[in-house]
């Protein structure tokens, strides 16, 4: 029997976090063939109270980690913030597929019933059941910024489409 819960957190963090490898090698061959300072993208914004490029990408990357791991009911693994290049951030995103891929689907028996208490003690506390998390604040989270680096992207002339994006289901 599938659960649910699985079938609707893995494959789309695996799918999406492959569009995400897809358009960033798109984003560094474009500034090689057009001699960009490879900063020029990864330190773009959509507006100046967004974050950049970079930071996009590991927060995307964190909320595929830790809601996976939540819903597993596993620790969430530590990745440092130390990225600087695209080969940086493609490394993150491997180090986020392999741990994503190699969770237990077991794990998620009672994931959409669990209890999931995020920023736990402090005021900013929120509690949800495992199905609610996942569908009202961990996949919205995790598209809005795979998405907004996406844009970010496309909005400075990187030839990414909507397949890029989507990547292979």
């Amino acid at each position: 029997m599938t659960n649910a819960i699985y079938t609707t957190s893995i494959p789309v963090f695996k799918q999406i976090l492959g569009g995400l490898q897809e358009v960033l090698r798109k984003a560094e061959a474009h500034v090689l063939e057009k001699k960009i300072d490879p900063n020029a993208l990864l330190q773009a914004r959509l507006f100046p109270d967004m974050f950049p490029l970079l930071r996009q990408v590991q927060v995307a990357t964190d909320f595929a980690k830790g809601v996976s791991a939540r819903l597993a009911g596993v620790e969430v693994p530590k990745v440092e913030d130390t990225e600087q290049t695209f080969s940086d951030l493609q490394a993150r995103i491997a180090t986020v597929l392999a741990f994503v891929e190699g969770l237990d689907p077991g794990k998620f028996a009672d994931a959409a019933t669990r209890e999931i208490v995020t920023q736990a003690g402090t005021p900013k506390e929120k509690r949800f059941t495992g199905e609610s998390y996942l569908l009202n604040y961990g996949l919205p989270h995790f598209f809005f910024h795979a998405t907004t680096a996406y844009a970010i992207l496309r909005h400075n002339g990187v030839a990414v489409g909507k397949k890029d994006y989507i990547g292979t289901y």
